[in-house]
């Protein structure tokens, strides 16, 4: 215990836990305060508490049962994690997968990026302490639920990726509806961006609490929408394109404030940027014929080697560092999550800030623990 005084008064810090069991959290994750009063004077984030050991699991599952576990680190952005693993044995194997089924990969990554948007703009303002927000996230969410669970056959998790393209093509027609749905969505975004963007109660709660600056954002290895709030232009899908956006013109989404405010708003631009690229990869898709997967021996055994791919996930670069010795199951298969990166920066954001505003701060920087303890 220090003691301190502030005008006049004397008071104790105190140390205060945050979980590991707290609704404020999108995970189980704990946050060890010391607090002077109601203000933070120091933050440390403890992880760990869903750690189920992924990558060594990954050793002992073969090119087709990894991908299982791939889309349960981030549970919001399922097929997108799958995606990063499959790309990483394709580039191993050297296979090429099918034009067709690059287009529906890129379609779904992009609406996928949209799901995982929607639960943060749902939520975010619900721990403030708005309720509509989440209602009205959670209908457009559904809308897309929907074409994926069509596609894929899964609502959450979608198994959809294999090594070499796509399990299977999607329905006769689907491109038509998944563009409906992505039409109903816009129609829907344009309530929930006039219910937010100029509300009073939330500008007052977000606009210049937690404020981020571009130096100490890229010093945390923080990436995504968190990092582009604060002004870094970093996105992978126009710096190193892969699959069809080197064919796609990528608007990147940019705010300087870096503050709890700006890295809302980028979330909700960036949704509007995703159903906009979606729309064209359908369109690309529907007048493409083909295959959409590489037929593969029941035993895929990429050659030995090594190799690092990365992908912008929808709460930024994730990194897959894959190695083989040949076998049906990967020597190593290593992580980078942009959640981990994300809850670091907590620690710096914290200090000094109200306990009120913790809560703020702490919803802002859109991390997902399972993607931390992975």
């Amino acid at each position: 215990m220090v003691a301190s005084v502030g005008a006049g008064v004397e008071s104790t810090d105190m140390v205060l836990n945050i979980g590991p069991q707290h609704p404020s959290t999108h995970g189980v994750l704990r946050l060890k305060l010391r607090i002077d009063g109601e203000r933070v004077v120091e933050c440390e984030p403890i992880i760990g508490y869903m750690h189920r050991g992924a990558e060594k699991l990954y050793e002992v599952r073969d090119y087709r049962q990894i991908m299982l576990l791939a889309n349960r680190h981030d549970w919001l952005s399922a097929f997108s994690s799958e995606l990063g693993v499959a790309l990483a044995a394709e580039r191993l194997a050297g296979i090429e997968t099918p034009e067709r089924a690059i287009w529906l990969r890129t379609a779904l990554a992009e609406m996928n990026r949209g799901l995982n948007h929607l639960m943060f703009l749902g939520s975010y303002p619900l721990e403030i302490g708005a309720i509509t927000p989440m209602f009205y996230a959670f209908t457009e969410r559904e809308r897309l639920q929907e074409v994926f669970e069509e596609a894929s056959g899964g609502r959450i998790h979608y198994m959809y990726n294999c090594v070499g393209g796509l399990k299977r093509d999607v329905p006769e027609g689907w491109e038509g509806r998944a563009n409906r749905a992505l039409d109903e969505v816009e129609h829907g975004m344009v309530r929930l961006d006039k219910l937010l963007r100029h509300n009073e109660i939330f500008i007052a709660r977000t606009k210049g609490v937690g404020v981020l600056d571009a130096a100490t954002a890229a010093a945390y290895g923080v990436t995504g929408p968190v990092a582009r709030a604060s002004g870094l232009d970093f996105d992978l899908r126009r710096d190193e394109p892969y699959l069809a956006y080197p064919e796609l013109d990528v608007p990147i989404v940019l705010r300087s404030e870096g503050d709890c405010y700006a890295r809302f708003m980028c979330l909700l631009d960036q949704v509007q940027v995703s159903i906009d690229l979606a729309r064209e990869c359908l369109e690309r898709a529907a007048v493409t014929d083909g295959p959409v997967n590489v037929k593969l021996p029941k035993i895929f055994k990429p050659p030995e080697g090594e190799t690092y791919v990365w992908t912008e996930n929808p709460l930024g670069a994730n990194g897959y560092y894959l190695v083989s010795r040949g076998d049906k199951t990967p020597y190593r298969l290593k992580l980078r999550t942009a959640s981990y990166a994300n809850v670091q920066a907590l620690s710096t954001l914290m200090t000094g800030c109200l306990i009120p505003d913790m809560i703020a701060i702490l919803g802002s920087m859109f991390f997902v623990v399972g993607d931390i303890d992975k």
